[in-house]
């Protein structure tokens, strides 16, 4: 059988070590770039810890280490306005305690310390103090996805506010330039050092960035005005140079994190946010705006490109392109930039190829890392184009390396979460897509309607429509694969997570194609979510109103309506504190199924939010995902 413990154990003794390179933060000058580097085969029994690399940018050559507490967590590296001070966030989970910390001339001292959750460091323009995001006694980490707070007491009677802190670089008193009674979401110092623009909204944090404001925050008083309410979600707000006006991404999108959308300026004084870039045939995914160009990032297909734009006009122009995927951070952009914006870094990672540090001019950046020269890639890529509904759609294949001439091979359709995200280039070491090309399997990768990457009427193609264009669209996608690769078309199976595990509820209500199918953390009833999960905001852009107001559509789009037409034996897993799609979504599904007499299994991992990540839990659901294929798919 397919994944059977013995194949497991061989195809983890190989899993080679891979460095992965976060959080990249480029200095001032150009000349010198920080991360935080974790070393990882992905097999580990706990969370690899990670250490802040500075290298020279030219060479890739280490210059130091930073590492003073080997119990915590680094993120957010950020270089002082003169480049000569490194700040960066360490946080300890076990207590719930985060530190911002100074690196200069080799030596680490502490500025900040709390008990709670802390995000975004950020030097004033003038380098004399510091902000940073802070919780304040936190019950959870920060982030809807992140493992929820026991819902016992009274519930909703008090929310974690997220505020804007900042301190002396000398240290001292910590003191906050936002109301509390609000959740702040992303910022940006004003150019003239007397305050802040950022995204914020009132009550529960987790729940309301999808009705997010844009807002001024005044640094001496700490009071907030709001500058834009418009109708899209917001990521990247962006002060100009000249302080005259704020640029975001807007767009349709489903989870605060994954951003993607058009651009928009907006005057600083207020007034209506206006597009930009109505038409692009792409998805903007970050924004740096620290010369008078600014300079944007966009998923265009199956390629990322770095874009040069006019500030009036919107007008773009593309500085590189290429098909692979670039990261610096979740909140300071896919790219780093240094001040005069003319150099760039990023780690860049296709499938193919693991990560590597690439720095340079900004149209014209080289590899410089080497940690990972000697690890051999591990599958093959091709990206894939049909046409389905009047829509020109692009996917992604992987496959073995070597195939068995005249062979046919099964083959798994992943579907992406979201549904506003895209599956993009990532290498693939370990893992559960490693693991079934490893065991001769064909991974597909489709974006349907309502992915990012082909502009903003693409994204919103699928409101009130899920499992309908978009489920067409893969199964379009299907044959457009087996067109192209030895695909045994008896052998299908389909797997997601979050939204994507929505396409395999529907899947097996809607299709006798697939022969097995995984679904984690997903939604079957759309109705009884709509009061069991803690972001009901989601819902309202895509399906026009509440489940209160149109109970039809809620009605109409749910798998659990159509249960009686499932025969595809179906495993479903779930984080037991994922308050975005709660556990009992997945057992109202597995009820049905099991009631319906098809096959079926449910996992409910205890302590997991919105995906498992404590590594004994990952390995357990690897194996069983891989034995629920081999089972049902065969050899």
């Amino acid at each position: 059988m397919i994944g059977s413990i013995a194949a497991m154990a061989a195809a983890l003794s190989t899993a080679p070590m891979v460095t992965d390179y976060q959080d990249v933060a480029l200095s001032p000058a150009g000349d010198k770039i920080a991360s935080v580097d974790t070393a990882a085969t992905g097999e580990e029994t706990s969370l690899p810890h990670g250490v802040i690399v500075i290298r020279s940018a030219a060479s890739g050559e280490v210059e130091s280490r930073i590492d003073p507490c080997a119990a915590c967590f680094y993120s957010a590296p950020r270089w002082s306005p003169n480049g000569d001070t490194l700040a960066f966030l360490s946080a300890d989970y076990t207590t719930l305690t985060a530190r911002l910390q100074l690196w200069k001339d080799g030596k680490v001292s502490t500025v900040a310390e709390l008990h709670g959750v802390a995000g975004e460091p950020r030097w004033s323009p003038d380098g004399s103090s510091l902000s940073f995001l802070a919780t304040v006694n936190a019950a959870k980490k920060a982030g809807a996805g992140e493992a929820a707070a026991a819902l016992t007491g009274d519930i909703g009677a008090q929310y974690d506010e997220q505020r804007i802190a900042v301190v002396p670089t000398s240290g001292g008193e910590v003191r906050f330039a936002s109301p509390a009674d609000t959740y702040v979401y992303e910022y940006d110092w004003t150019p003239d050092g007397r305050g802040f623009v950022g995204t914020a909204a009132k009550g529960n944090g987790d729940n309301n960035w999808w009705v997010a404001k844009l807002e001024a925050f005044d640094l001496a008083t700490g009071s907030a005005r709001v500058i834009a309410a418009p109708k899209t979600q917001m990521m990247f707000p962006r002060v100009a140079p000249d302080g005259k006006a704020v640029m975001f991404v807007g767009g349709l999108m489903s989870d605060f994190g994954s951003a993607g959308g058009d651009l928009y300026r907006v005057p600083i004084g207020g007034g209506e946010a206006v597009d930009l870039t109505p038409g692009f045939k792409g998805t903007f995914t970050s924004i740096v705006w620290n010369t008078r160009a600014p300079i944007a990032t966009a998923l265009v297909g199956e390629k990322t490109e770095i874009i040069r734009l006019d500030a009036q006009t919107g007008k773009p122009e593309v500085l590189w392109s290429g098909p692979v995927s670039l990261f610096a951070t979740v909140f300071n952009g896919r790219v780093s930039l240094n001040a005069d914006a003319s150099r760039v870094a990023a780690e860049v990672v296709d499938f193919e190829h693991p990560a590597a540090l690439a720095a340079g001019p900004i149209g014209d950046m080289k590899r410089i890392s080497h940690d990972n020269d000697a690890v051999a890639p591990t599958l093959s890529a091709r990206s894939v184009h049909w046409k389905n509904g009047g829509y020109d759609i692009q996917g992604w294949l992987l496959g073995p390396r070597r195939l068995t001439p005249g062979k046919t091979y099964p083959m798994i359709v992943q579907a992406h979460g979201g549904p506003s995200a895209a599956a993009i280039p990532y290498f693939m070491g370990s893992g559960t897509t490693a693991d079934l090309i490893a065991h001769g399997y064909f991974v597909f990768l489709p974006n349907p309607r309502g992915s990012f990457g082909q502009g903003e009427t693409f994204t919103r193609a699928n409101i009130r429509d899920f499992g309908g264009g978009d489920f067409s669209d893969i199964l379009a996608g299907v044959d457009a694969a087996e067109k192209v690769a030895p695909i045994d078309d008896n052998r299908l199976g389909i797997n997601g997570n979050s939204y994507g595990a929505v396409i395999s509820m529907w899947a097996v209500t809607h299709s006798a194609r697939f022969k097995a199918a995984v679904a984690g953390a997903g939604i079957s009833d759309w109705m009884s979510y709509y009061g069991e999960n803690g972001i009901d905001e989601w819902l309202i852009p895509f399906f026009g109103a509440s489940a209160y107001d149109d109970p039809a559509i809620y009605d109409k789009l749910s798998a659990i309506r159509y249960i009686k037409n499932a025969h595809t034996p179906t495993f479903l897993w779930v984080g037991e504190r994922d308050q975005e799609c709660p556990p009992p979504q997945s057992q109202e599904f597995w009820h049905g199924l099991r009631d319906m007499g098809v096959p079926t299994e449910l996992v409910i991992y205890p302590g997991e939010g919105h995906g498992v990540r404590q590594p004994k839990n990952v390995h357990d659901l690897e194996k069983r995902i891989l034995d629920w294929y081999g089972k049902y798919l065969g050899e």
